[in-house]
């Protein structure tokens, strides 16, 4: 630890550990052991120490075994403070040269960023800091590339996704962020196992680009020899098991849809898709109020998140707000009078909404809500009651055949999920296909979206009979960034794609 490594290039660095990973070898010290059994994590072992501290008949110091990563050293002579990171957070060890005897001079040949076991009494300093007065030192793994300073406080947040693995060591808040998502996921999955769901798994790979209006991503079998598509949706695989008799399926999976990377977009991200037989759009709505407040609850240990610096209340009964009603009395465009291209492309324009991107009526409807409508809804809340146009899955409304009974509920002004009473009339479905279809193919697009979306096996499926059933979409990483408060969804995935940085 003598060497100012800051005054060092990085390749001179890499040689000086290098030459310390062979001294080490020399004194017959194994740099890389198998393994090494820790008894407690950093938390643990100060939290055992507290517990020790209030007991009043308790006269003995607690031994602990730890292990991390190297953070900070201070050399004082023949006593060294060192604090070693876990997965839980840090601790400080104490090493005295006459405790560890011949392992004291071990420490000349550590740096930052190596891992460490260490053994002995859980205490506290005269200055009150928990530490592990250790009697036994080994060496777990010597790295040899230096932790870069500009890792201790680094906000370009590019450089952190590119190196996940250095923004986990320097950043707390990614750690946590890390163990949380899985929390939220196993929440869920106790949630709809304890509600009678079956946790199923279907096709990644599949022959047709459908479930969704959006661009695959295409490869090729060779055996096969035949083109497949990533899926954009596992809606339709899901649906068939209904058919089937799995009265109440759900997947957690990864979809994939080749478009664009922005604050709450990624080309890959995790989606819940579940199906209800016999339930509606209400039963729906019912169950996700109920399951992010539970999912709230296990991972947060509370009900009530902060959103753009908002207190929210999970707890609360969300709002079921009109979509067409909601769209008056922000923009005073009614859908269902502005029914054409034409017409709702002048309203758009007169608002000074960008329309040249938008060749559909749908597409243009959806720019207008997400625009004017989506971020008001900060609250949790329920938009509900689409066109029929932008649902060609969902069920006609029981009082307007013009729109349909779909929900999207949105939390922070971000979509979060997405519901249907599920189409069930075969006839309609085939329908609404080949409408679809045909608008597609006349709309004098350049075949850039000419991709088999019409699945043959899954009308024939419906034909043999889906009983009423329900569907929900719900996005992983946005739930996720919405219950950690988090502002982008590359916080919330591990390894996000990024742009060539060549």
């Amino acid at each position: 630890m003598k060497i100012n490594e800051e005054n060092v290039s990085n390749n001179s660095l890499f040689e000086v550990r290098k030459q310390k990973l062979g001294r080490l070898k020399e004194k017959g010290v194994n740099p890389y052991p198998h393994n090494y059994k820790r008894s407690h994590t950093s938390m643990e072992a100060i939290k055992l120490l507290e517990n020790i501290e209030s007991d009043e008949d308790a006269s003995t110091k607690p031994n602990v075994a730890i292990a991390g990563r190297l953070m900070n050293v201070r050399d004082m002579g023949k006593v060294t403070f060192v604090d070693v990171q876990d997965i839980s957070g840090q601790i400080q060890i104490l090493l005295r040269k006459n405790l560890l005897e011949t392992d004291y001079d071990l420490i000349s040949d550590l740096d930052i960023g190596d891992w460490i076991g260490v053994s002995g009494a859980v205490i506290r300093t005269r200055r009150g800091e928990p530490s592990v007065e250790a009697n036994n030192l080994v060496i777990l793994c010597k790295s040899l590339r230096p932790l870069p300073e500009k890792w201790h406080g680094l906000t370009d947040t590019e450089l952190r996704f590119r190196h996940r693995h250095l923004d986990l060591i320097a950043n707390d808040q990614a750690r946590l962020v890390a163990r949380t998502r899985p929390q939220i996921v196993s929440s869920m999955r106790r949630y709809l196992d304890n509600t009678g769901f079956i946790e199923v798994e279907t096709p990644v790979l599949v022959p047709i680009a459908a479930g969704a209006m959006a661009r695959p991503f295409i490869t090729h079998h060779n055996q096969l020899r035949r083109d497949l598509y990533m899926r954009i949706a596992t809606e339709l695989y899901l649906k068939r098991l209904v058919v089937g008799g799995l009265e109440k399926v759900y997947e957690i999976g990864k979809v994939f849809r080749n478009e664009g990377v922005d604050l709450n977009h990624n080309p890959e991200f995790t989606m819940l898709e579940c199906y209800e037989a016999l339930a509606d759009y209400h039963d729906m709505m019912d169950m996700v109020e109920n399951m992010i407040a539970q999912i709230s609850r296990d991972v947060l240990k509370t009900n009530i998140i902060t959103i753009k610096e908002e207190n929210v209340d999970l707890t609360e009964p969300w709002p079921r707000l009109s979509l067409r009603e909601q769209l008056i009395e922000h923009t005073g465009v009614d859908f269902i009078e502005c029914g054409n291209l034409d017409s709702l492309k002048a309203k758009m324009n007169k608002l000074g909404l960008d329309t040249s991107q938008q060749t559909s009526w749908s597409g243009l409807l959806d720019k207008l809500i997400s625009d004017t409508v989506e971020p008001k809804l900060i609250r949790p809340s329920f938009l509900i009651d689409y066109p029929v146009e932008m649902s060609p899955l969902a069920k006609k409304s029981r009082i307007d055949e013009r729109i349909v009974e779909r929900f999207e509920g949105f939390i922070g002004g971000m979509e979060i999920c997405n519901s249907f009473t599920e189409l069930n009339d075969p006839i309609d479905q085939r329908e609404r296909f080949e409408y679809q279809e045909s608008m597609r193919t006349s709309s004098g697009s350049k075949n850039e979206d000419d991709y088999d979306r019409l699945d043959e096996d899954f009308l024939v499926a419906i034909e043999q009979g889906m009983p009423p059933t329900a569907g929900l979409g719900m996005g992983i990483d946005r739930l996720t960034m919405i219950l950690l408060n988090e502002p982008s969804i590359r916080e919330v995935i591990l390894f996000p794609q990024l742009r060539s940085n060549q």
